[in-house]
């Protein structure tokens, strides 16, 4: 199985309150993003890419740390779009071919486990698609003009990056004009006619947004083997 993986990159850090973008921002002595490319090396090593999308603005800087911190997994840096939409299209358009699976993945993910990596590569091979969910743990209220009732959490749940593609397929997919109601590469696919398959995934692959969030990562770092 050919496996690609396309790693989005584009936060700016407003919620982190800081300069630096918290992609860049440092995680157990190197940028996040390295430890998010490290997760896929791997899986993509035999015959996939890597396509990192950035900003133009932070290409010149993501090419400094790079070798300021010796990361030399093989990428391919490219310019984003203006929505997460146009950034994929632009990373699917990199890549070779039209067989093998592709994970979608955010760059400000460095917790999803390899197990979920895998798993979602098998699964995306097997059915099309493949969209890491976890439980809701908390209870839920449904809000209106008229106040809020409480909803079934059994009903829901949360979901993650690598969303995992079938490559034709995803790529078809993307061919689609954008509207704003694509929050997600699941929300592409499934308007393009086909049906998402659902894989649990893992806790810890929250996503960074804000320094509560890069305080717990720095922990989890430290408690890894």
């Amino acid at each position: 199985m050919i496996k690609h993986a396309i790693i989005v990159a584009g936060g700016k850090g407003k919620r982190m309150k800081s300069p630096v973008p918290k992609q860049f921002m440092l995680l157990a002595g190197k940028p996040v993003l390295m430890h998010t490319i490290d997760l896929f090396q791997h899986h993509t090593a035999d015959s996939g890419k890597i396509v990192v999308v950035l900003p133009s603005d932070q290409q010149e800087e993501w090419r400094k740390l790079c070798r300021e911190f010796r990361f030399e997994v093989p990428h391919t840096i490219i310019i984003g779009g203006k929505e997460r939409f146009f950034s994929v299209k632009n990373g699917l358009e990199m890549l070779e071919g039209s067989k093998g699976v592709v994970a979608i993945h955010d760059g400000v993910r460095p917790g999803v486990s390899n197990e979920v990596i895998e798993k979602c590569y098998q699964t995306a091979e097997k059915k099309g698609s493949a969209i890491p969910v976890v439980p809701v743990r908390e209870s839920l209220r449904k809000q209106n003009h008229e106040g809020s009732r409480p909803v079934s959490r059994q009903d829901f749940v949360l979901v993650q990056t690598p969303q995992t593609f079938q490559l034709e397929k995803i790529r078809e997919a993307y061919n689609m004009h954008y509207t704003p109601s694509f929050t997600d590469d699941a929300s592409v696919y499934e308007a393009s006619g086909y049906q998402v398959t659902l894989v649990e995934g893992n806790k810890d692959n929250i996503k960074i947004t804000d320094p509560s969030d890069l305080a717990f990562m720095q922990w989890l770092k430290k408690e890894e083997p």
